[in-house]
């Protein structure tokens, strides 16, 4: 497979994500018994109005770590080498710092990036929000990271803060679905089964949400149709 094609079947693959909702992933991944796949309920979209996001996972983790100077040369060389259909996912042990702000986001853009998840702040979220470009985090800070926390590592497998688990890993790679219902991440070896499944899930309440609108009783939709 040639490097255009591998980008547009990607393409195609983000796409498709962008039409199911987190939940019916979710349902997805449990009917394969994956079932510790949710990011936790304090990840959230920033600003509130952001979007969905959906991407393949590019990871950066990173620690804190006083330290001299005006840069972090580690975080801008793992930040260069995103490219399209990726969103950056970010780990780390940082407390009230911001990983990730404007600059960044729009230097990732330029670079065909999709979104961002931090476990951690960013800050910024107005100017974001104007570049519409999607960003879920865990929290807000007007903190740097400069002197406090620096990035150590890239593309590496990460740990994520999770809703049924500690935590979830994240590897380069997996998919990541963001929406109103909150975070999941699709292992990129279960991917195709796991979209197929949302997908079929999702036209079958499309057929539900029909049927009750023409006056179909709930327990006669749950009845021909199961559980959803």
């Amino acid at each position: 497979m040639t490097q255009s094609s591998q980008s547009e079947q990607r393409n195609q693959i983000r796409q498709r994500f962008l039409a199911v909702d987190s939940s019916n992933v979710m349902d997805a991944l449990d009917m394969i018994n994956r079932p510790d796949q949710a990011l936790h309920a304090d990840f959230r979209p920033y600003p509130g109005d952001g979007g969905k996001v959906a991407g393949f996972a590019y990871t950066i983790r990173g620690q804190m770590s006083p330290y001299e100077g005006t840069g972090d040369a580690k975080k801008m060389e793992a930040c260069q080498g995103i490219s399209s259909d990726e969103v950056s996912v970010w780990s780390g042990d940082g407390q009230g710092i911001c990983y990730f702000g404007e600059l960044i986001g729009l230097g990732m853009k330029e670079r065909g990036s999709v979104g961002a998840i931090v476990d951690g702040g960013i800050r910024d979220v107005r100017w974001l929000g104007q570049h519409k470009f999607p960003v879920f985090a865990r929290y807000r800070t007007p903190t740097q990271s400069i002197g406090r926390w620096r990035v150590t590592a890239h593309q590496i497998p990460v740990y994520m803060r999770g809703a049924t688990s500690e935590f979830v890993i994240v590897n380069p790679g997996d998919f990541l679905l963001g929406d109103d219902d909150g975070l999941v991440v699709v292992p990129a070896d279960c991917l195709d089964e796991v979209l197929a499944k949302a997908e079929e899930l999702t036209q079958k309440e499309i057929l539900i949400r029909a049927e009750l609108e023409k006056g179909l009783s709930l327990a006669d939709a749950l009845a021909k149709y199961g559980h959803v």
